[in-house]
């Protein structure tokens, strides 16, 4: 942690989280697009997107503070009373994951993981993939195949509400949130930090 007059600049983002990050967005990005027209493109997607989801668990528990799952999952009741708060615009200001941001972490990754099992288990009907020749593989090919597409469609709707939530959480707490997923650090106010200091979100 650095200081700059009444501003501090904080090491939120280890470079791990940020690559896992912006890969997931692109991976995720060319396997939605290249569904049904370049399957062997999608499928390698799909496989790096479950090579990152595995990451991720393990650096959720292994990581550094702000990566833990511990640090961001709270209870349903801590986030509820964060998206109310959100509607009076005194929402309290988190140096890592919010409430919100914290399930929506554990929604998108547990949608990803899901819609990457469908797309095995449909081309294991074909013999084909890790999944091939387990009991996946008797699965209805039409059934996983709509499992699949939901699923798909599901994530696309977590993007944008998690979009949605950066904007607005950054409009609020005057940070640019993308920037600090980029660089891995944020720039708070001194009010702020000192708040966050009696709350027990230290810095690193």
């Amino acid at each position: 942690m650095s200081t700059h007059d009444s501003q501090q600049v904080v090491k939120v983002w280890d470079p791990l989280v940020r690559v896992f990050h912006w890969s997931l967005a692109l991976f995720f990005t060319v396997a939605y697009l290249t569904e049904g027209d370049f399957e062997t493109v999608h499928f390698y997607m799909g496989y790096g997107i479950s090579a990152l989801i595995l990451f991720r668990l393990l650096w959720g528990i292994i990581g550094p503070k702000y990566a833990r799952f511990t640090n961001f999952v709270t209870g349903k009741e801590k986030v509820v009373s964060y998206l109310k708060s959100l509607l009076t615009g005194k929402a309290e200001h988190y140096v890592g994951h919010n409430p919100a941001g914290g399930i929506m972490v554990v929604a998108l990754l547990l949608m990803l993981a899901l819609t990457c099992f469908f797309g095995m288990a449909l081309i294991a009907t074909d013999n084909i993939g890790p999944l091939a020749g387990t009991f996946v593989a008797s699965f209805n090919e039409d059934l996983v195949k709509e499992l699949h597409g939901i699923c798909a469609n599901g994530t696309l709707a977590l993007v944008f509400i998690h979009l949605a939530g950066v904007v607005v959480s950054s409009l609020l707490h005057r940070e640019n949130l993308i920037r600090a997923m980029v660089t891995g650090v944020k720039v708070i106010g001194a009010k702020k930090s000192k708040v966050e200091t009696v709350k027990g979100e230290s810095h690193v």
